[in-house]
């Protein structure tokens, strides 16, 4: 019975609507979620510290597909793209991800450019970003690991939630 009361608590269910924005990849539905919810979710400090972790790393992912394409683009575009966060708050993730060797390329601060390079792989094919791979030790590595873990006790949580609240109806 227990569990049943926590199903309808505003900060599991926020926490499971953040999850769920989070593997949708949907930037827009996490953040609206971070600021209805902001009192409920950020006041733990353990939750806040991995939901600060859980934005960096949707914000790096909306990054990294939306630049795909492209060899220039424009600094504000991109911040547009993450909800219009600040300019300088874009080019501090695409900084940690030249440095983390994930992006190839550079920013023009004076034009406002993050400019990429393409290298070509052995079959000719064109390599962008990689993945770091799980336990390679990497700051970004260790965060992966960190926010996978997370996602999946909520993950258990919500499943336990259901199951004893269709036990009980």
């Amino acid at each position: 019975h227990e569990a049943r009361a926590h199903r309808d608590d505003p900060e599991i269910v926020a926490m499971t609507n953040l999850v769920q924005a989070f593997h949708n990849d949907d930037i827009r539905e996490f953040e609206q979620i971070l600021k209805k919810n902001e009192g409920r979710i950020m006041d733990d400090e353990f939750v806040r510290e991995h939901v600060a972790d859980l934005l960096r790393t949707i914000r790096t992912q909306v990054i990294m597909r939306n630049i795909g394409p492209y060899t220039r683009i424009r600094l504000a575009r991109i911040a547009r793209d993450l909800n219009d966060i600040p300019v300088e708050d874009v080019e501090s993730l695409l900084v940690s991800l030249i440095l983390d060797g994930k992006l190839d390329g550079h920013i023009d601060q004076v034009n406002g450019i993050l400019v990429k390079r393409t290298q070509k792989t052995s079959n000719g094919g064109e390599k962008d970003g990689k993945k770091p791979a799980l336990g390679d030790g990497s700051v970004e590595s260790r965060n992966l690991a960190s926010l996978t873990q997370l996602t999946s006790a909520l993950e258990h949580l919500t499943v336990m939630v259901s199951k004893v609240s269709s036990n009980s109806t």
